[in-house]
């Protein structure tokens, strides 16, 4: 990953636009919108990492995964609450980021975190089962780039216990998003920057669904 390895300075280049479409889907989008009610307190604070993984296949995704997840753990929460690890050269396609997520997840098992840490998921072209590619209700979980989402199991459960609606927010955002509309959503502006100067994701249409939504921010 670029923070953590030496890359060349056109990636490097690239991957700062990178995190700068994230913040700016984050802002307008998550925040803005309200998509995520514990979203704009780990923004305010600066306590949300962005990590660009340079990985090219679901295994060096899935090192870098790790890496993260790691890291995360070892950190104090009031420096770093939150990781969005964000894979603009991979997963690409749909289908294969949703098979990713079950290898994401036996990763957690693996290093002994499920029930300490947790992951959430974004992508360009996520789309819930039993909708429509173009349902504009698909736009709560899109990011404008492959995204892992690593969260803290007890920051979550301590956020939803104070948060009285929490299991009223999926509900919620997507009567938010059928009354925001396509124009609506396009006129945010929270897809990736045109022309950047570094290899860029195409986004083939997805093959298949998910089930239920894993995509939050913050806690």
């Amino acid at each position: 990953m670029d923070e953590r390895e030496p890359i060349e300075p056109d990636a490097s280049a690239f991957h700062a636009l990178v995190r700068q479409d994230m913040r700016r889907w984050l802002e307008r989008a998550v925040i803005g919108l309200n998509l995520c009610p514990f979203a704009k307190a780990v923004h305010v604070k600066g306590q949300i990492q962005y990590a660009v993984s340079a990985a090219h296949d679901p295994q060096g995704l899935l090192d870098d995964l790790e890496s993260e997840l790691n890291s995360l753990l070892a950190i104090d929460p009031s420096v770093q609450e939150t990781t969005l690890l964000i894979a603009p050269h991979c997963l690409a396609a749909f289908a294969d980021f949703n098979d990713f997520l079950g290898e994401a997840d036996d990763a957690l098992a693996r290093l002994g975190l499920a029930g300490i840490l947790q992951i959430a998921s974004f992508h360009p072209r996520y789309q819930f089962a039993g909708t429509a590619a173009d349902d504009i209700t698909n736009c709560t979980n899109r990011a404008p780039y492959p995204t892992l989402h690593l969260l803290r199991e007890g920051s979550v459960e301590r956020a939803v216990a104070a948060f009285p609606e929490a299991g009223l927010i999926y509900e919620r955002n997507m009567r938010t998003l059928e009354a925001l509309g396509r124009a609506g959503w396009d006129a945010l502006g929270v897809g990736p920057t045109p022309g950047k100067p570094g290899p860029d994701v195409v986004i083939p249409a997805p093959s298949r669904n998910p089930s239920p939504p894993r995509g939050t921010i913050g806690s």
